[in-house]
């Protein structure tokens, strides 16, 4: 416990010397990724030859914009994820609070389902649209339960 103990302190230090607390940081952390998971829809949407006229590029020039708005949006949630996991924990306190808990245990799962599906070719062509919609509807039901609450209810400072 006592390296926990450290280790949290260690995160606290570091997001607090440019976030003016641990819950700032984690919802400007989660706010990127989640805007970074808006490029991902997007991309993918155009990647599958959906919304050619939005996005004039052809799919293989939008194809590395999808792979590293996804990279990035994965690192952005790692702070994220420790500070839920190991300083706020499991809580029930809440509807919402349960509910962005209970869907928190699911987000790495289907971000794995969704990674091992792009490099499958086994699957039906439906299946990696709908892995990464549900990704994104996770990410979003993760960012209105936690981010969007805490901007409209606490502050929108840094």
């Amino acid at each position: 416990m006592h390296l926990l103990a450290s280790v949290s302190s260690t995160y606290t230090d570091i997001v607090t010397s440019v976030f003016s607390s641990t819950i700032a940081a984690k919802v400007w952390l989660a706010s990127i990724a989640f805007g970074l998971a808006i490029v991902q829809v997007s991309a993918g949407a155009r990647i599958f030859e959906k919304q050619k006229n939005v996005i004039p590029l052809s799919p293989s020039a939008v194809a590395p914009i999808h792979r590293w708005s996804g990279r990035l949006a994965i690192l952005f949630t790692l702070p994220v994820a420790f500070h839920c996991i190991f300083i706020l924990g499991f809580q029930t306190n809440s509807p919402r609070v349960l509910a962005h808990s209970i869907v928190g245990s699911f987000v790495y799962g289907v971000i794995v389902v969704k990674l091992l599906m792009v490099h499958s070719r086994k699957y039906p062509g439906w299946s990696l649209p709908l892995a990464g919609g549900t990704l994104f509807a996770v990410l979003t039901t993760l960012w209105a339960t936690s981010a969007a609450w805490y901007f409209t209810n606490v502050r929108v400072g840094f």
